[in-house]
């Protein structure tokens, strides 16, 4: 297999747009992709294992880090912190793999203003991409999320509301890819990702 560019890519999308398939069947095909793991302060909830969902940390242990500088982007979301740690990013990129990071569009603005602060030949901003996944339409992604029948209307309204906002904010993404169809789209982030890590 011929060497390819480590890539480190955050990717974004608003709630129902099929994010965490389009990353699930990546990492299925991708074996030297790695997940994001975020680190938060809230418990476990329902079948969450440490390690594998999320690393559950106290509050003390997330501050500790704090001090020490050692995430790359954070936020506090109703008195839990979530934050997402600098080190495993470049332990993965230096073994020579890909870093996919999950996170909203606020985190992303975080982590592109922390990325474009790094020296030039610093791998993450090297291999730095960000993508958005916007949804076919909104009354598309309304009628997805009632689909799923597991938000009440009330919930269902935010997140739209929420969807309208981030959907303003794609076009600070140096990708969109709509997702119309999941294999097509699924296709479009693989192009995507092969031209960019040099697979071609």
């Amino acid at each position: 297999m011929m060497k390819t560019k480590p890539l480190f890519i955050v990717l974004s999308a608003p709630s129902g747009c099929g994010k965490s398939t389009l990353i699930d069947m990546l990492l299925q095909e991708y074996s030297d992709i790695v997940y994001s793991i975020s680190c938060t302060t809230r418990a476990p909830r329902g079948e969450e294992e440490d390690g594998l969902d999320y690393h559950f940390l106290s509050k003390e242990r997330f501050e500790e880090l704090l001090k020490e500088d050692a995430f790359i982007e954070y936020a506090k979301v109703h008195d839990n912190y979530y934050g997402t740690l600098k080190g495993p990013i470049s332990e993965v990129l230096a073994e020579g793999n890909s870093m996919i990071l999950d996170i909203d569009v606020q985190g992303a603005a975080k982590v592109r203003s922390y990325v474009r602060s790094l020296p030039n030949n610093d791998p993450m901003k090297l291999g730095y991409v960000d993508i958005f996944i916007n949804p076919p339409s909104l009354e598309e992604l309304r009628a997805r999320l009632i689909g799923r029948g597991t938000d009440s209307m009330a919930t269902i309204e935010k997140r739209m509301n929420n969807a309208e906002g981030e959907m303003a904010r794609a076009g600070e993404y140096m990708f969109q890819v709509t997702n119309d169809e999941l294999y097509v789209a699924y296709k479009r982030l693989c192009d995507l990702i092969d031209a960019l890590s040099g697979r071609m």
